[in-house]
This record gives structure tokens, C-alpha cells and sequence, in this order.
């Protein structure tokens, strides 16, 4: 008997909004639904059954479930919005909605998304994931309790499987009557991890109109990601419907059958006029029931099982229903949907729709990415989520609270579980079994009919894995579920396994002859439904990226045409040329005005940590190679920090400003990487040390006034400081004024000259800049650039953090074990100095480069090698020695020069090597790192 699947939607019933009409675009088709629709509803109710093709095969692809547990039904969203494949079961309809079936792996759009995404953070007191009826009920019960407490659900409508049932407005609204609750619709909790963490995904604008979607696309974000620490988490995630594996499963029309209630209920669409019912559970009686009392037609509901209660079949039996215990459907007959089923005796009975239920799994996904095990329950025919959390409990369907003969959540008895998982928020709640009215599902073990043929019977419709593919597993010698999993990509979809995986986990226990507890389960990872990039990045896109950061004085360095260059974010000046001046010319001019008279450099870009606490040296004398723990008040240290590896991470110099104060400067680049270090190993090893690290980079100006004449120019600036080297030292630090403004001064030098580095609060540094400009201006003070910084370094010796390192180089390797103190009993780093690579001689050193036809500037980057007697490049493959690091041309020295890491280079000194430079070789003499004045007399003036 055939009948019309062109409108299946039933004349009264449902959540939709029948006086608000919406049509929509599929497939270049114009269908019309209603306010409250799915797309997938509304196109099952246009008799839209084929909405895609199977990723790896090419086969058709419909609906297979109501919301997150689908495998099938990717889409992609046109308009209003742009989407480039999500499930049809979570798009909510909405006018000016077009949209596409997703075939195979889909595609990227091409478009810019403009949409906002934001971010939010909270910290209740306790976490309730899930708005069915356990979770209602703890967080009323919470919220009855004086908790702060929030409650998250990912459907638009609270109340699990009875959404709009009088008790669930009521408790909705008794909930958000309470102070101090927050409640969150459209939001899937899609993480959880360490420390009561987890993290939320809201859909904000997807339900909107165009119209309305234009409009607000100005004021709200498109999407939220909520990151939310809790004191206390329930789960009541409820669970999912499993299906029964059997031949051509794929077919459209084949679903299953508490997503057919599902549909019949929230939306009022049929999804099918005849309907076979395969199943090995009694909730599928409850759904066919309810299905042919709404005008389906059930030609047959095959039960895997040989007996049912008496009460089940005398229902079936009022309703005309043909029960077939004992039986299974082999195979669904169709091309491009169903049109019949073969049973196990060859019985065809043709039909539309196959509704399958195997069974219910809990949704114990945060449970388990929260480490929380679980274990196989006979009883249940499922795996339940077992033993405790710590601050963490799971409730309701989730727990595997199921009702006898119906596999449904029992609000009253989930919420005595829910009630435990409050017992540490609210103490009258302690001591509450989780186990409390456990009763057994009335459901058989049963994965897949044995009888169907394997290559057609899918496992995991998203990732085309059929049985045959699970036997190939197990015959290639895979035992572990885990390993099948990677062999046949089961449970690697969109939908992370929802309705395959523990499917999969039987049916390779019944292959290997092993019970299913005993094969276990492959690991829920998040996100427990697939979120975009683009809600994870929120607002970190475009310029927002990558800010750009720009000194107090960029305005001053553009009026005197600077020439930018990026460091780390930071606009820095490299040079300023003058007169047509190349780089080069620049940088030389800037370079001896340095030597020879007096300069001035923007390094307000300086990483500064303020890091205070009666702990404080503790905690550096930890970070840093060398002692900061003895370094007097009114002081300042050059120090070193590796990571555990022993490499080096970072270095800079750290003031002493009062016994529990210290000012730490990083290299620009790695400010924020050392701030967040710092807080890393005092929050994950060494939370007992009182110490506190606060990042003063973006209020702190920091301009070096370096050279010869470098203490005429402060002191005339800073008339009350006595900057005589008797009274101010190199390394000391002195606190003065300017106008009344405070101003620091340290005597630190990153060139080998007379030096003072000026620091003052940002809000005042181009006052003070120009002070020192017009009283350098005698002296011929002259501002230089990055480019100019790192050549004056670069002859001192001193190596640039990621520039002279490479990650593999400690500082024994830059020649500076004079930084690495023997003193301490533990630092980070120390027990990897005795590893014996690190005592290997051929190490790579950080040596010096003179080409000894002083006239060729070294590409930095360049390889090294063996020095070669007949001077012709070598053939392939050559032995590399090394590479060079810096490389300049020197005013000071009159001759390019270079910096090199090289293997032995301390043992090398004096020797030739060769730098192969395009099909040339190089001669270069390796030196001592020092090329100016290597005394140290200078530093004094």
C-alpha cells in the first residue's frame, strides 16, 4: 500500500508555531515550515527524505535522528548566515534560511564570516548540565538553597522529553525567580576538564530572521562560549537512543524510533505513513503506540526478543499492530529510500520508514572527559557511568536511572541522584545514594542480526564503517576497541560515535568471544558536539588576531620617519633614515653617533612583571639559573631562565626594589610567554609559595640613554640624582623625579657603553622623551633603532633570546656558565645540565665570524662547513657545522662581522671555516664573541 509523503505533518500538535509560516530554501527548492521547526522537521514534513550523500561511498544519506545523536543529515548554510556543514537537527528554521545537502566531505565557504563572537566567564557555585527532569530538579533544589547556580541546556525548550508539560514551566519559573541563578538555553556544554571546568557553546542569532539577524548582528554576538568554573557539577545530560545494526541500514527512512516521537511530538511531523518498528526495547512500543495513534500505519514491530509483558501486547494487539517476537529485519529493500524489509524467515513487508531501538546509552561524555569511568551494567544493557568524582556528579538518564519498560528518565527517581550531587554545596543533601531506585531497562543485548550481509550493514553511517570493516579490524589482530576505532575511523565523525560507538564495542567483543565489559569503550573526547573555529577564536580574529601595540612615542617616531619593524606585536622603530639613507647607511650613522657621542632608544616594549610576596626569591631563585635571592635592595641582575629541558627560554635583568619586590624584564617577544610561565609552575607546582606576578609592560616606558655623553644628558634632566659612578654604579638602580613625576633609573647596558636606563609611567614618557631629546641636543643625541640596538650588542658578545638561540642551547653553549649558579640545591633546568649530551664538547657554541676578505656581510641563516683547501663547493650531501645567528657591518670596526652557533666553536677559535654563499665559498675565521672593547672599560664612561 502506498501513500503520499509530500505533507506529514499532523493537523494539530507539536511546539512549532502554526500562525507564524516560515519558508526556506533547500536545494534550491522552496519548502515551507513553521516558527519552532528544525530544518530536519520541517523537511521530513515536506517529505524531504534524501539530504546528502555518505562521505566515502557516495551513497544517499536522510535523517536518522532528532537532534545531536543524528549521523547523516550534514547541511550547509547559505544564508542567513553561513555554515559550512552542521547537522539539520540543531538548524532552527528561520525566515530567509537556504541551505544545501553537504555531499561527501563538503567544502569550506569562500566568504568572510562578519559575524561577533564573544566570550563570557562564570563561577557558580554549582553546574547543572541538562534541563530534563533530573537537572530541573537539582538546580531548583540548589537554587531552593541559596547556591549560585547555573543550569545549561542545548534545546531551545527546557524539560528533556516533555518540553511545555505544566511542571516544567513551573519549575523554570520558580528557578529563575531565585537570586544568584543563571540559565542558559541553546547551549551545549561541550567540555570538561580539570578543576571543575567547563566549556558551554551558545548559539545566539541562528534562530533569527534575516531581517531580525541584520539587525542584530550590531548588538549581539553570533555565538558565546561560556568558560565556566564550578564549585559542584551534575551531569543530567539524559542519554542516547542506540540503533541495531542490519543490512542497508543507510537507506533514508531508516531512524531511530524515539527520534520518530521526538519529531512527532515537538514538531507534529509523521515520519513515515507505514512504519516497520525494529527493535530489542521497550521504549519503541511506547513510540509505535504513539505513532499509530497519530495515523501511522505500523505494518510490524519485530522485537529481537521472545517475550514481551502481557500489558505490551495487549496494547499492540488493540492497536492492530503485528507483533513479531523472536525476529529481526536482515535488510531494508530500497533505492533511494526505503520501501520494504526482509525478516529472518524472507518475510517482505513493505513499508516507508524502519524505526530502530537498541537500546539507550547514557550521555556520560563529560562524565567520562572528566575521568570518570565506566563500566558495563547487565541490567541496564549499557555502559553506566560507575565509581566518583571528585566535585562531580551525574544524574537521571545519565546515570542510568531507567524505568522498567520504558528506557525513559524518571524524573522523580533521578532526582534523589541529583539530590547526592549537591551534597557537597549543600550539606542537609549529603549522603544520598547515586544508585537510589536503580531499576533494570527492559532491554536485550543486542548490536547488530547476524544474518545480514556485513559489507551493507553500516556501523557508523557518518564515516560509511559497516561490519565488514569491524571484522577486518579484528582479523588484522586490532583487540584493543581503541585501535579498531583508528583502523575503521568509527566514531571519528561529527557525531563523535553518538549511535556507533558502544555498538561497535559489541559487536568486537562478540567477534573476539569476549564479554562486552571486558572490550570496553574508546574515550569521549570534546567537544561533545562540533564547534567552530570561528565561536572558539570569539573576537581573536582580524586585527584583533594579532593586536597591533604601539609605544606612548609612535606618533613621535612617525613624525621623525622611522622606519617600523614588528616585535612580537609591537610597532618598533629600526632605523630612522635620513636624507635617502638605505638601511645600511642608517644604521652605521646611528651606530657611531652611539659609540662616539650619545643616543636614545624607544625599548618601552620591554616585557616588566612586578612580582612581589614574602616568597618572591623563592620563586626566582626556581625560574632563574642564577641566585636573585641575594641580590640586595637598590640592585639589579642579569639572569637566565631554561626550561626544564635545560635550554634557554629567556633572559633580562631584574631589579630588587624592597626585600618581598622584585621588577623582572623580559625580552619584548617572550612577555607575555614568561608571564604566563611564571603563573604556570607557581599554580601547577608551587602553589604553597606566597608570591604574586602582575604583567606592568603596557605602564611602564623604559628609554636607554646610552654613550659617552650619556651622564651629561641625564644629569642634566635629573639634576637631583647624583649620577657620578661613585654614587650611581653600573647595575644599581635610583629612584628620582621629573616635574614631580617618579621616575627609575638603572645603570644597565645592552651595547658595552655608558648607560642609564630611564623608566617613567607611560602616561608621561613623551613628556620626559623630549626632555632628554632637547638636553642631548648639545651632544649631538641622536635616536636609533632596533637595527642599531642589536648591531651594538651583537659586538659586545650579547646574544639575542631566539635569534642566537634555537631552542637547543643552554647557556653553557653561549659561553655564559658564569649564569648558572652552583649554590642552589633546585632551579628549573639544573638536573638537565648533568645529562651527558649536555657535557657532549661538540656541542654547538655561540662563537664569532670575521670573513677574512673584511668586505662580505655573512646572510644570517647561512650553513657552515668544514673549511676547504681547493676552494670549491663540495657535492652532496655536506656536513654542516653549524649556522650563523647575526650578522652586521660594524662602524666601530670598519668590516662586517657575525655571530654563529657551532659544533666545538669554543675549540675552533683561531681556525678557518667556509660559508657557502650561492656558488661561492666564504673564508671566515671563528673568533671570540667580543669584538669591542672586550675590557669593559667603556660601560663606565
Amino acid at each position: 500500500m502506498t501513500h503520499s509523503l509530500t505533507d506529514l505533518r499532523t493537523p494539530t500538535g507539536g511546539r512549532i508555531d502554526r500562525t507564524r509560516p516560515i519558508d526556506f530554501v533547500f536545494d534550491g527548492v522552496t519548502y515551507t515550515g513553521y516558527a519552532g521547526d528544525t530544518l530536519a522537521s520541517a523537511l521530513l514534513a515536506n517529505g524531504v527524505r534524501t539530504i546528502t550523500s555518505s562521505v566515502n561511498l557516495g551513497r544517499v544519506r536522510g535523517i536518522t535522528g532528532s537532534w545531536s545523536e543524528d549521523a547523516t543529515a550534514q547541511v550547509g548554510i547559505d544564508a542567513p548566515y553561513s555554515e559550512p556543514m552542521v547537522p539539520a537537527t540543531m538548524i532552527e528554521l528561520c525566515p530567509g534560511l537556504v541551505a544545501h545537502g553537504v555531499p561527501g566531505w563538503g567544502k569550506l565557504s569562500a566568504d568572510i564570516d562578519t559575524a561577533r563572537y564573544d566570550s563570557l566567564h562564570h563561577h557558580p557555585e554549582v553546574l547543572v548540565v541538562g534541563a530534563g527532569a533530573a537537572g530541573l530538579m537539582a538546580a531548583v533544589m540548589a537554587a531552593r538553597a541559596g547556591a549560585r547556580v547555573m543550569l545549561v541546556d542545548e534545546r531551545p525548550e527546557p524539560g528533556g522529553a516533555t518540553p511545555g508539560a505544566p511542571w516544567v514551566a513551573d519549575a523554570v519559573a520558580e528557578f529563575d525567580a531565585h537570586p544568584h541563578t543563571t540559565r542558559l538555553v541553546r547551549t551545549t556544554a561541550f567540555g570538561g576538564y580539570d578543576d571543575g571546568f567547563v566549556l558551554a557553546v551558545e548559539r545566539r542569532t541562528d534562530h533569527l530572521g534575516e531581517s531580525s539577524l541584520l539587525g542584530a548582528a550590531t548588538r549581539i554576538s553570533r555565538q558565546r562560549v561560556h568558560r565556566i568554573r564550578a564549585k559542584r557539577i551534575v551531569i543530567a545530560a539524559g542519554a542516547h537512543e542506540r540503533p541495531i545494526v542490519f543490512g542497508t541500514n543507510d537507506l533514508p527512512g531508516v531512524m531511530l524510533a524515539g527520534a520518530a516521537a521526538d519529531y512527532l511530538h515537538r514538531y507534529g511531523v509523521l515520519v513515515g505513513r507505514e512504519a516497520v518498528v525494529f527493535t530489542a526495547c521497550d521504549s519503541a512500543y511506547a513510540d509505535a503506540f504513539d505513532l499509530a495513534e497519530s495515523g501511522v500505519h505500523i505494518a510490524a514491530l519485530v522485537d529481537v526478543r521472545p517475550h514481551v509483558s502481557s500489558d505490551l501486547l495487549e496494547r499492540a494487539t488493540h492497536l492492530g499492530i503485528d507483533l513479531r517476537t523472536s525476529d529481526a529485519v536482515v535488510r531494508a529493500i530500497g533505492d533511494e529510500s526505503v520501501e520494504a524489509v526482509e525478516l529472518l524467515d524472507g518475510t517482505i513487508i513493505g513499508c516507508d520508514t524502519v524505526l530502530v531501538s537498541g537500546g539507550w546509552n547514557p550521555a556520560a561524555h563529560l562524565w567520562s572527559q572528566l575521568r570518570g569511568a565506566i563500566a558495563f551494567d547487565a541490567d541496564a544493557a549499557a555502559f553506566l557511568p560507575t565509581g566518583t568524582l571528585p566535585n562531580t556528579d551525574i544524574a537521571g538518564a545519565a546515570a542510568g536511572l531507567l524505568t522498567t519498560g520504558s528506557c525513559l528518565t524518571d524524573g522523580r527517581r533521578a532526582g534523589l541522584t541529583a539530590l547526592r550531587a549537591l551534597g557537597a554545596v549543600l550539606p542537609e543533601y549529603r549522603g544520598v545514594p547515586r544508585t537510589a531506585d536503580r531499576t533494570p531497562a527492559a532491554t536485550a543485548v543486542y548490536w547488530h542480526v547476524p544474518q545480514s550481509e556485513p559489507e551493507s550493514s553500516f556501523v557508523d553511517l557518518q564515516r560509511d564503517a559497516t561490519v565488514a570493516d569491524v571484522e577486518r579490524a579484528v582479523g588484522a589482530g586490532m583487540r584493543s576497541v581503541e585501535h579498531v576505532k583508528r583502523y575503521t575511523t568509527i566514531g571519528t565523525g561529527h557525531d563523535q560515535g553518538k549511535t556507533s560507538g558502544i555498538v561497535a564495542s559489541g559487536i568486537v567483543a562478540e567477534l573476539l568471544g569476549v564479554d562486552v565489559s571486558d572490550a570496553g569503550t574508546t574515550t569521549f573526547r570534546p567537544p561533545y558536539t562540533p564547534v567552530s573555529f570561528a565561536a572558539l577564536a570569539g573576537r581573536n580574529r582580524g586585527d584583533l588576531y594579532d593586536p597591533i601595540r604601539r609605544t606612548p612615542l609612535h606618533e613621535w617616531h612617525i613624525e621623525r620617519g622611522a622606519i617600523f619593524e614588528d616585535v612580537g606585536q609591537w610597532k618598533r622603530p629600526r632605523f630612522y633614515p635620513r636624507g635617502g639613507e638605505d638601511m645600511e647607511s642608517a644604521v652605521l650613522r646611528e651606530c657611531g653617533a652611539v659609540r662616539s657621542g650619545v643616543g636614545i632608544l624607544d625599548g618601552s616594549t620591554l616585557g616588566v612583571i612586578d612580582v612581589a610576596g614574602p616568597d618572591a626569591p623563592v620563586f626566582l631563585d626556581l625560574l632563574y639559573t642564577n641566585l636573585m635571592s641575594t641580590l640586595k635592595v637598590g640592585k639589579v641582575r642579569y639572569g637566565v631562565m631554561c626550561g626544564p629541558d635545560g635550554m634557554v627560554l629567556d633572559d633580562g635583568t631584574v631589579m630588587r626594589i624592597a626585600e618581598d619586590r622584585y621588577t623582572v624584564y623580559t625580552t619584548t617577544g617572550n612577555a607575555a610567554t614568561i608571564l604566563d610561565w611564571m603563573e604556570e609552575w607557581h599554580q601547577t607546582e608551587w602553589p604553597h609559595l606566597q608570591v604574586f606576578t602582575t604583567s606592568l609592560t603596557d605602564h611602564v616606558a623604559t628609554f636607554p640613554v646610552v654613550g659617552p655623553h650619556s651622564r651629561e644628558v641625564v644629569g642634566a634632566v635629573f639634576p637631583d640624582l647624583d649620577v657620578t659612578n661613585e654614587a650611581f654604579g653600573f647595575m644599581d638602580w635610583r629612584d628620582t623625579a621629573f616635574d614631580g613625576v617618579p621616575v627609575r633609573l638603572g645603570r644597565v647596558s645592552f651595547s658595552g657603553e655608558l648607560a642609564y636606563e630611564v623608566n617613567v609611567a607611560a602616561e608621561y614618557a613623551e613628556t620626559l622623551w623630549r626632555a632628554l631629546i632637547d638636553a642631548g641636543s648639545p651632544y649631538g643625541i641622536t635616536p636609533y633603532g632596533t637595527e642599531t640596538m642589536h648591531v651594538l650588542r651583537a659586538e659586545k658578545g650579547y646574544p639575542i633570546i631566539g635569534q642566537d638561540t634555537d631552542g637547543t642551547v643552554t647557556p653553557h653553549d653561549l659561553g655564559m656558565s658564569w649564569v648558572v649558579s652552583k649554590k642552589k640545591a633546585d632551579f628549573l633546568g639544573k638536573r638537565s645540565f648533568d645529562r651527558p649530551s649536555n657535557q657532549d664538547p661538540n656541542r654547538k657554541h655561540l662563537v664569532g665570524l670575521l670573513p677574512t676578505d673584511s668586505a662580505t656581510k655573512l646572510p644570517e641563516g647561512s650553513q657552515i662547513i668544514a673549511h676547504r683547501a681547493d676552494r670549491t663547493l663540495p657535492a652532496p650531501p655536506v656536513a654542516m657545522l653549524g649556522h650563523v645567528t647575526s650578522s652586521y657591518r660594524s662602524a666601530e670596526l670598519g668590516r662586517p662581522f657575525a655571530l654563529a652557533l657551532v659544533k666545538g666553536g669554543r675549540e675552533r677559535i683561531g681556525a678557518l671555516l667556509d660559508v657557502p654563499i650561492g656558488d661561492r665559498l666564504v673564508e671566515v675565521e671563528v673568533t671570540t664573541t667580543v669584538f669591542v672593547d672586550p675590557e669593559g672599560a667603556r660601560r663606565d664612561g
